[in-house]
């Protein structure tokens, strides 16, 4: 049975004026490709309620059956001694969903992290990710129109909006998913208020009798259309030329 509670909110309300429950989730892998075999060995989850950290926890280190390149070991530090001992992703899979079901998951660069964990969960004989938690969140692609053009891996978002990651020496699930919940509240600081107006509409205050003051016009400079345009470019490279702007520039 499907998971009915789960809604898109970014004000982090959920039906019913419920305050959403979202899980914040982090893995590490093997390598960067399931459909070769990589397997996960790391997961890190969250709790936040509303936009309140709950302090209820899932981490789990698992046996990925296979052997771990040097190279990822060279991102994460997990051997494959740390892992030997470890249960297999079939032991912890009722665990994990009974942590994560219901919930909103908040992920950076969802489409990896879930991938990974449906081809986990497939393995089990069950239904992806999405079945029981809805569709994501992913703050990767939420950055990206925050901050078009720059960095925005975890370390980037930590440096911007003032977060300690100083522990961060080496990629971690728990960890990386604590970061990322204080990014994920950062980035996202005013959106849980309804309040969208600081005036009036214009049709209000009209109504009311008040007199709208005259309409400054300010033209760009050379030096401002100049700047907007290599804006625009660096938009158009992260975006592998599907920049909004251009695209409506071109209709016209």
């Amino acid at each position: 049975m499907r998971w009915r509670g789960v809604v898109s909110s970014r004000f982090g309300l959920a039906e019913g004026g419920a305050e959403m429950r979202r899980i914040v989730l982090d893995t590490e892998t093997t390598g960067l490709n399931c459909r070769t075999g990589d397997r996960v060995i790391e997961i890190g989850c969250v709790e936040l309620l509303g936009r309140n950290l709950t302090g209820r926890r899932f981490h789990k280190y698992i046996n990925p059956e296979r052997d771990i390149p040097e190279e990822a070991m060279k991102i994460h530090g997990i051997t494959n001694e740390r892992v030997a001992d470890e249960p297999v992703f079939a032991r912890i899979v009722d665990e994990f969903l009974e942590f994560v079901a219901g919930a909103q998951l908040v992920i950076h660069n969802a489409k990896f992290d879930c991938e990974f964990l449906d081809s986990e969960l497939s393995r089990c004989g069950r239904d992806n990710l999405e079945h029981f938690c809805g569709k994501p969140i992913d703050t990767l692609a939420d950055a990206r129109l925050l901050r078009p053009g720059k960095k925005n891996n975890l370390n980037a978002l930590c440096s911007e909006f003032g977060i300690n990651n100083s522990g961060r020496t080496l990629h971690g699930a728990l960890l990386d998913a604590e970061l990322l919940a204080e990014v994920y509240l950062a980035m996202t600081r005013g959106q849980n208020s309804l309040e969208m107006f600081s005036t009036p509409p214009v049709n209000q205050a009209r109504a009311a009798g008040v007199e709208r003051p005259p309409l400054a016009v300010l033209r760009a400079s050379p030096d401002e259309l100049a700047e907007h345009e290599r804006v625009l470019g660096e938009v158009d490279k992260e975006s592998k030329g599907k920049c909004l702007w251009r695209t409506a520039q071109a209709a016209v």
